[in-house]
C-alpha cells in the first residue's frame, strides 16, 4: 500500500493541487484550508475510487481533483472503520469520518466533475503524530480492536459455587454490537470476590489499558454489596442518565429495580459501567447501553457525528 499524491487547496469545497510533499501537524495538513482544532483534519481518497468513478464519468480524473489530502492505492479505505489507524514514515492518522455530506450544486467540486466521491467512499481522518507525507511513501494500516474489560464480583462465583453467567452474558451483548459496527472485540474477563481492595488494584491498572470496562454484582444493599462506593472513588466524572432511564422504565413494571444503585461514569477517558448480577438485568441494562455506546465513545474521543 503507497501514497499516490499528496494534494492542497487554499479554499474548502475546491479540488486540490497535487504538491511534492506536505507536513502534517497537530491542525492537520499545513496551509490546506480544512486544517483545524477538528476531527476531519486530513481526507484520503484511494485509487480504487477514481477508477470507478473515472469509468462513469468517461474520462480520467486528476489526484485532488475529489478534494483529498491524501491519495492512496492498495486498500479499501471506504472499508475502514472510525478509530483505525495508518501510519506513514513517521506520521500517525487515525480515522474519525467515513464519508460526508456533499453541497451539490453549491460545491465546486460537484461542479466540475459532475459528482463527488467523497460522501460515499472518501474518509477523514485526525493526525495523531505529525511528520512530512510525499508521493512513494509505504503506509500500513492498523485496524482498532475494541478492548473491553469485564469484571464479575460475587463471593460464590469467585469460590466455584456457582458459574458465572452475567460476565459471559456482558461480553456476547458487547462483542455483537460492536460487531455490528464492524469493530472486532477483545474481551478480558475477571471475576474476584466482593473486595474493595481487589477491585481498586483492577481499575488502577485498566484505565489506559481498555476502550470500556463493564462490572456486573454488587449494586444492591447488601452487606458485600461494595461495587458502586468503591467504583466512585475512580470516577472523574458520571453519566447518570443511563441508568437513571434503566430504573425508571424497568422500574414501571418492577419495582424493586429502583433500588438499584448502578452507575456509569468515566475512569480517564474510559466509560465504565455497574451492571447488577443476573442475567435477565445485564438484558435489560445492555438494551439501553447499546443504544447509546457508540455516540458515547465518539463524544469522548471529541468526534462530532452530528
Amino acid at each position: 500500500m503507497k501514497v499516490l499524491s499528496v494534494n492542497i487547496s487554499e479554499a474548502k469545497g475546491t479540488v486540490k493541487t497535487p504538491v511534492d510533499s506536505i507536513l502534517l501537524n497537530a491542525t492537520g495538513v499545513e496551509g490546506d484550508a480544512h486544517a483545524g482544532n477538528w476531527h476531519r483534519q486530513v481526507s484520503m481518497l484511494g485509487k480504487e475510487s477514481f477508477d470507478k468513478f473515472g469509468a462513469m464519468a468517461g474520462r480520467s480524473l486528476a489526484w485532488g481533483e475529489f478534494g483529498e489530502n491524501i491519495t492512496t492505492e492498495g486498500l479499501l479505505l471506504c472499508e475502514c472503520k472510525p478509530f483505525d489507524r495508518f501510519e506513514i514514515g513517521e506520521t500517525i492518522l487515525e480515522v474519525t469520518q467515513i464519508g460526508k455530506k456533499c453541497h451539490g450544486e453549491g460545491c465546486a467540486i460537484f461542479q466540475e466533475v459532475g459528482n463527488c466521491v467523497m460522501p460515499k467512499e472518501g474518509i477523514f481522518c485526525r493526525v495523531i503524530r505529525g511528520g512530512e507525507v510525499r508521493p512513494g511513501d509505504r503506509f500500513f494500516y492498523h485496524p482498532k480492536v475494541m478492548k473491553v474489560l469485564v469484571i464479575t464480583l460475587s463471593d460464590r462465583a469467585y469460590e466455584g459455587v456457582y458459574a458465572d453467567r452475567s460476565g459471559p452474558r456482558i461480553a456476547e451483548r458487547t462483542e455483537t454490537c460492536f460487531g455490528r459496527k464492524g469493530w472486532p472485540t477483545d474481551v478480558t474477563l475477571q471475576c474476584i470476590p466482593d473486595d474493595a481492595g481487589r477491585l481498586d488494584a483492577l481499575l488502577a491498572e485498566a484505565s489506559d489499558r481498555y476502550d470500556l470496562i463493564f462490572t456486573t454484582g454488587g449494586t444492591g444493599l447488601g452487606p458485600r454489596d461494595i461495587t458502586v462506593n468503591t467504583l466512585k472513588k475512580h470516577l472523574r466524572m458520571e453519566i447518570p442518565g443511563v441508568m437513571d432511564y434503566i430504573r425508571m422504565t424497568a422500574g414501571a413494571t418492577n419495582p424493586n429495580a429502583l433500588i438499584s444503585r448502578s452507575v456509569a461514569g468515566l475512569i480517564g477517558n474510559t466509560p465504565l459501567f455497574a451492571l447488577p448480577g443476573s442475567v435477565k438485568a445485564v438484558n435489560e441494562y445492555m438494551d439501553t447501553i447499546e443504544k447509546v455506546l457508540e455516540h458515547l465513545i465518539f463524544t469522548i474521543q471529541g468526534i462530532d457525528t452530528h
